[in-house]
């Protein structure tokens, strides 16, 4: 697992070390750092997948595309490096960036790596940002390289969806866009023993089915090989006595939250999901189930990092807590504010036993709080 994120003049962080748990949910103000934190480990990861022996970090790929090195470096503090640090159960890995003064500049140099206190200033060879032997950060690149990471803006329904090569990392892909393709290919391969519906076979593609009824009762998926093509296709019904139809003519909901059950399901223990807004296109009662569902799915010891505005999601994972399918030990709820306001940027929140939170700060899921008052006359 990793337990740490280290950020330094790394857009709108000037330092920043966040501990986080099996579950981990960022919480906050619009533009305040919560995908900030995704976006550096996903600029490792990027890298490692796109450019194998890279010294450099490429801030531009096939999940993000943030611009130009200039863009990534702290606008109030930040000069001419930024560093970005990652800590797992076995090794601690820190990488300082240099930023070339070409405002252009799409990658920035290594220009350290530090492992376990071990400074590798420089290097001229690195595989997957990291120096030879890996001894000790093997199980660290792998996290990085098999990382999981899905964005807010997902791929809508479609008629046809592409497949991958078998033979290469499969994940969903960063806006959900290989969800069915990884599906397809993996259709029979067994979910983790603990994340199985006693109702449904084990096979992958009848236990993600299993799971969509209860966001979308009634629903069924088939999924089929588009003849000598590299496509498939997705077939959904929403009831037994309907034949299947094309994604675009059921709920749009259907396939912004199929990815998050694809990616969850197919994990492996160990595996590290970053996913964004997994309450998107959901009723409030399904972003109450889906946070459920995410500490189920952290509970079977796959990491999860969360970024999300729903209070839902949150008590979703709080009364995951008080009924015990996760420790509240197990999980970290990080609250953000906008560096232009007065206090800490960052305020790690404690849960109890019974899912509770003592210290509720302003602004963190409130408002409905705030609006009840409103109209009782309490409040502005």
């Amino acid at each position: 697992m990793i337990n740490r994120i280290d950020l330094s003049l790394f857009k709108c962080f000037e330092l920043l070390r966040l501990p986080l748990q099996q579950l981990t949910l960022l919480a906050g103000t619009n533009a305040s750092g919560k995908s900030t934190v995704m976006q550096a480990m996903v600029l490792l990861h990027q890298t490692i997948v796109d450019h194998e022996w890279s010294t450099r970090l490429h801030v531009n790929g096939s999940c993000i595309r943030l611009g130009t090195v200039a863009e990534v470096v702290d606008k109030v503090n930040g000069r001419g490096k930024f560093g970005i640090g990652i800590q797992d159960d076995q090794c601690a890995a820190e990488w300082t960036f240099t930023h070339t003064h070409n405002k252009d500049s799409m990658s920035a140099v290594v220009d350290s790596i530090t492992v376990n206190g071990t400074v590798h200033s420089q290097p001229n060879r690195l595989r997957f940002l990291f120096p030879e032997p890996h001894e000790t950060t093997q199980d660290l690149a792998e996290r990085l390289l098999s990382l999981t990471y899905l964005t807010a803006e997902r791929v809508g329904p479609r008629d046809v969806y592409d497949l991958q090569d078998p033979s290469s990392t499969q994940v969903v892909g960063a806006r959900g866009e290989n969800a069915v393709g990884l599906l397809f290919q993996r259709r029979d391969s067994d979910v983790l023993e603990t994340l199985q519906l006693d109702t449904e076979p084990p096979a992958l593609l009848r236990q993600v089915e299993g799971r969509m009824r209860m966001f979308f009762p009634g629903i069924s998926l088939d999924v089929q090989q588009v003849a000598r093509t590299s496509m498939v296709t997705l077939g959904v019904r929403t009831s037994d006595s309907t034949d299947y139809h094309r994604p675009v003519n059921v709920g749009f909901g259907i396939t912004q939250v199929l990815p998050t059950i694809v990616a969850a399901l197919a994990a492996k223990e160990g595996d590290l999901l970053l996913i964004e807004n997994p309450e998107v296109h959901l009723h409030p009662a399904g972003q109450a189930m889906m946070g459920m569902f995410l500490a189920e799915v952290a509970a079977a010891r796959v990491q999860v990092i969360v970024e999300s505005h729903s209070d839902h999601i949150l008590n979703g994972i709080r009364r995951s807590i008080k009924r015990q399918a996760i420790s509240a030990d197990a999980a970290a709820i990080h609250f953000f504010r906008s560096r232009d306001n007065c206090g800490e940027q960052v305020t790690s929140l404690a849960l109890d036993s019974s899912g509770n939170i003592d210290d509720w700060p302003s602004g963190f899921f409130d408002q409905f709080d705030k609006d009840q008052n409103y109209f009782a006359g309490w409040g502005e």
